[in-house]
């Protein structure tokens, strides 16, 4: 019987895995990468080098990041199996996740993400429910896009504003601050479709 040949891994592609797990987790507890490197005890540089897949951390180094994470050490390697499944996410399912925009009346959910050395798109579907909080401007790499799905809101770009209402779709490059200035209409709800740079 012939043998299945499993693709292999570089080092480049396994620190690039753990970059993006390092990241994703430290982005999930809504820390700063300041503070985050503060509490597993790394400089700000080398954080910067794991997560952006420029280095290959030690187990020590692992360690402290899964304790400083509160995850399990072998979380950093979901990803290495190269599954190739689509993802489904049912209707009213993703997992709620924490994020640098959280505040009282706005939910983020994950709808999935293909897992890999190379996943580059990031879907949530964003609902706000009260607007009585100031909300941040969000920069990062790559392109993202809106829909709108439900009620109306002004959603800035750089000086730019931009009345959005069910059906608009915005697109726009990440690098320039963005965010929700002004809700108009309650309940918001939109997809964001984030599509990151493969350099990224």
């Amino acid at each position: 019987m012939d043998s299945i040949e499993q693709p292999q891994l570089t080092t480049e592609e396994v620190s690039r895995v753990i970059g993006d797990r390092v990241r994703d987790m430290r982005q999930d507890l809504g820390l700063t990468m300041e503070r985050f490197a503060d509490e597993a005890g790394l400089s700000l540089g080398m954080l910067s080098k794991i997560e952006n897949g420029h280095t290959s951390p030690s187990l020590t180094t692992l360690t402290s990041l899964a304790n400083a994470a509160g995850v399990p050490f072998t979380a950093f390697f979901r990803g290495l199996d190269e599954e190739h499944d689509a993802v489904i996410v049912p209707p009213g399912g993703g997992i709620e996740i924490a994020h640098e925009g959280d505040g009282k009346g706005r939910t983020y959910h994950d709808l999935g993400a293909l897992r890999g050395p190379l996943r580059q798109i990031e879907p949530v579907m964003v609902t706000i429910t009260k607007a009585d909080e100031v909300f941040p401007l969000f920069q990062h790499g790559g392109v993202e896009m809106l829909h709108m799905l439900e009620g109306k809101l002004e959603y800035g770009y750089g000086a730019k504003r931009y009345e959005l209402v069910p059906g608009t779709t915005m697109q726009f490059r990440g690098e320039v601050a963005h965010g929700p200035t002004r809700i108009i209409k309650l309940p918001v709800r939109f997809l964001s479709l984030k599509v990151h740079n493969i350099s990224d």
